[in-house]
């Protein structure tokens, strides 16, 4: 699905389907995002290790395969949000986001670049352009722009009516981790405070027509965060999927193994997949 479709889907209430790129550095793996189902893919800048010529090259990969490419930027700095759609972003990510004036600053390069400075403040603040040829063009170059804003740590969500009243944010992200470790439950997913605040992010974003990602890496969470009205669903990320592909597949074949001729230990896999 590409990036205008996509924003189309969200915005008359349907639900888009993606995942995270946080491991894959290689353009090889074309053939199995091609025929993976995903919408959307969020290529991890934040986590993961790479530079501004990898990003480039796997934005081209899912383009070329019908997959919106979003990039989650490293800090929520304009600067970086230029970068990635330079790189050939459809969407940026910006994580963990609490000022308000760095977050203005971010959407502005999401929506405005490759405009700076002065006329990009005014812009923003006041809707002035140097023209209005300038505004025409800008818009028709941003018409697939998808700007989402991370909100990830209490004083984010403290913040979060003044935030969703900031012009140009598409959507909001919650990252699990880091806002169950900001609110003193790390981890704790299951925890009903960490469950009553992303209901309450959902009903707030949804409100002002933002819909909502929350990186969900179990199903039964992902389906949690659906039934709770979650429609940006961003699921799982690649070395997890190896893993359980790699782990059960092979517990098969070790059950398998073991029936036909015996003294074969089964061995029962974990996951070891670090949450991000």
């Amino acid at each position: 699905m590409d990036a205008i479709r996509l924003k189309e889907t969200l915005a008359r209430g349907g639900t888009v389907f993606g995942c995270m790129i946080v491991s894959m550095g290689t353009t090889r793996f074309r053939a199995g995002l091609q025929g993976s189902g995903a919408d959307f893919v969020v290529i991890d800048w934040e986590h993961g290790s790479r530079d501004r010529k990898e990003v480039q090259e796997l934005t081209g990969m899912l383009r070329s395969v019908d997959i919106t490419p979003i990039v989650r930027v490293p800090v929520p700095m304009p600067v970086y949000v230029a970068m990635a759609l330079d790189a050939g972003a459809a969407g940026v990510l910006v994580p963990y986001c609490e000022d308000l004036d760095e977050i203005r600053a971010c959407v502005a390069a999401g929506k405005w670049h490759p405009m700076k400075g002065e006329y990009r403040a005014r812009a923003v603040t006041e809707g002035v352009f140097p023209s209005e040829k300038t505004k025409t063009y800008l818009q028709a170059r941003h018409r697939e722009s998808i700007v989402i804003i991370g909100i990830e740590s209490e004083p984010a969500y403290r913040n979060l009516d003044a935030i969703l009243k900031i012009d140009g944010i598409d959507a909001i992200f919650i990252g699990p981790n880091d806002m169950t470790t900001s609110m003193g439950i790390p981890d704790e997913f299951d925890n009903p405070k960490y469950l009553d605040l992303i209901q309450d992010v959902i009903r707030r974003s949804e409100a002002r027509g933002k819909p909502v990602l929350i990186h969900q890496w179990r199903v039964p969470d992902s389906k949690r965060a659906i039934e709770r009205g979650s429609r940006f669903v961003l699921h799982g990320m690649d070395m997890q999927f190896m893993a359980d592909g790699m782990r059960e597949q092979l517990r098969q074949l070790r059950e398998a193994a073991a029936r036909v001729r015996g003294g074969i230990e089964v061995v029962e896999g974990r996951d070891t997949a670090e949450t991000i």
